[in-house]
């Protein structure tokens, strides 16, 4: 496992700072969203409704890549490669409510839907670059 470097940890916590995940679809392409994220435990965490393309791509042990670029200054950024680690759907719903706080300043996500199940992503992280 790689730690993200001290000088880059604000890029965590900064709720202005997205993701933009690349995951592999099914053919070998590469597939990009950008996306929510937060960390535990040395990892990084995406959150996902399950059928989603990205969601599809990531069963546990896929290979992902994440780019977290500096709200305030384009040049900086973080890139992390690595491997989704675990799946769960526990604690999911909880976990982008979570997200919607940082991200939102609102308690509880805007865009439920009944008809979701959402599952934690957690991605060990392989490799660390930095630049800025």
């Amino acid at each position: 496992m790689h730690e993200i470097p001290a000088a880059f940890q604000n890029l965590l916590t900064d709720g202005r700072a997205l993701a933009h995940l690349a995951t592999i679809m099914p053919d070998g392409s590469p597939q990009v969203t950008p996306v929510w994220f937060d960390h535990a435990n040395g990892r990084i965490r995406v959150n996902s409704a399950k059928g989603r393309v990205k969601a599809r791509n990531m069963a546990e042990g896929a290979r992902v890549a994440l780019s977290i670029v500096d709200p305030d200054n384009a040049y900086r950024y973080l890139q992390i490669r690595g491997t989704v680690a675990r799946v769960t759907e526990d604690g999911a719903v909880a976990h982008i409510d979570s997200l919607a706080k940082k991200y939102l300043g609102k308690d509880v996500y805007p865009w439920h839907n009944a008809k979701d199940v959402r599952a934690i992503f957690e991605i060990e992280p392989a490799s660390v670059q930095t630049m800025g």
